[in-house]
């Protein structure tokens, strides 16, 4: 498998893959306004960065990881991953795991202090996954609020 940063011109790949992240996830926008995001996430000042897995050249695995700035830990920032989604056709494999390894190899080489990850899945098997990973799910508390 192949690692690397997603490119610009592989929305249609990345939001195919992401039906297998959210079966009941909303309806995307018009296609304008999905557009115009991909590109504030692209821009050449943003924090985003998209790492995808790659078999023959199909995007089978994903995860986003948001760098932070900080005002404490010495002004180190941290990161925050999200949407990590493998190909149902290709999960227990390992390409998941290759591609958290790969965004949190990134996080350390940018100096983050810490990366956060948080997931609404309570299967154990998904748990076990992050851990495996290298996350700690006893670590910190995690809370959400929703409007």
């Amino acid at each position: 498998m192949e690692i690397r940063r997603i490119d610009a011109s592989e929305l249609d790949a990345l939001l195919a893959l992401y039906k297998h992240l959210h079966v009941d996830d909303a309806p995307l926008p018009d296609p304008g306004v999905v557009q115009s995001v991909w590109q504030e996430l692209l821009a050449p000042t943003s924090r985003h960065h998209f790492f995808g897995g790659y078999v023959d050249g199909l995007l089978i695995s994903s995860c986003n990881l948001t760098v932070i700035p900080n005002l404490t830990r010495g002004c180190k920032p941290y990161g925050l991953i999200e949407n990590v989604v493998t190909h149902a056709g290709y999960r227990n494999q390992g390409h998941g795991k290759a591609v958290l390894r790969h965004a949190l190899a990134q996080a350390w080489a940018v100096g983050c202090y810490k990366v956060m990850l948080m997931t609404g899945r309570k299967d154990p098997a998904t748990l076990q996954f992050y851990e495996s990973a290298g996350f700690d799910r006893n670590g910190k508390q995690g809370f959400i609020a929703k409007p």
